[in-house]
């Protein structure tokens, strides 16, 4: 189970980045018009639709963020870890969000107004600068994954979805099993196909000792091969 943490201001200022651009009086801004909230496993921080309020910032737990699909299936197109920003391209773009965002367990986020973060980007051309190369960053990831998952075969998209997690999550003490544990119908979701379709290639997975699968628990074992064929395709 995730360990329970209740931030204080200090923790705050030592997980968020961009702090560091702020002048004094601004991060006392700041931090008087913050909410710092709480959302358990399965919670819906916003919808697609919604219109946005506030500028969102991961201080603990995991986020998914999903699209929509075709049939009620979800496309999960990222997951967020703790220090990130996010919600903040619809709230600039002042447009309704295009994705939706669940918690995946016990979860702590704070959460700025909109207007108090328009009006520090004014003020302060770093903090611009700041979201505006977070911006490129998530365009280029977007980019890349756009490709893995429309021209990859299934096998490909499954061992890139697992490289992705080792890489933002790493590994627990043992130096093999990925530090976070998704639902197969999240794993399915990541790597845009069925559930049915990623229980057997993990399983082909399994049998080819390249992991090894328990319960939600995913070891790695041949790391090299793995990356072969996440880049084989």
């Amino acid at each position: 189970m995730p360990r329970q943490v209740t931030p204080d201001l200090k923790e705050i200022d030592e997980m968020s980045p961009f702090l560091e651009v702020l002048t004094p009086k601004q991060c006392e801004y700041l931090k008087k018009n913050y909410e710092l909230k709480r959302y358990k496993k399965n919670d819906v921080v916003y919808s697609e639709g919604e219109t946005p309020m506030d500028l969102l910032c991961l201080v603990q737990g995991k986020v998914k963020i999903y699209r929509g699909g075709v049939g009620g299936r979800l496309q999960i197109m990222r997951i967020l870890t703790a220090t990130e920003y996010f919600g903040y391209r619809a709230l600039l773009a002042e447009e309704p969000y295009v994705t939706g965002a669940i918690a995946i367990e016990p979860t702590v986020i704070y959460r700025v107004p909109g207007e108090v973060f328009v009006e520090l980007m004014k003020e302060n051309n770093d903090l611009a600068f700041y979201f505006i190369k977070a911006l490129a960053v998530d365009l280029g990831i977007s980019d890349a994954r756009s490709t893995t998952l429309t021209q990859k075969h299934i096998r490909g998209r499954l061992a890139e979805s697992l490289i992705f997690l080792k890489t933002t999550y790493g590994y627990e003490e043992d130096g093999a099993t990925i530090s976070v544990y998704l639902s197969r119908e999240d794993l399915a979701s990541l790597s845009n196909m069925t559930t049915s379709n990623a229980i057997r290639t993990l399983t082909a997975f399994a049998n080819e000792r390249i992991i090894t699968v328990d319960g939600r628990k995913i070891k790695i074992i041949d790391e090299e091969k793995l990356n072969k064929i996440s880049k084989s395709g």
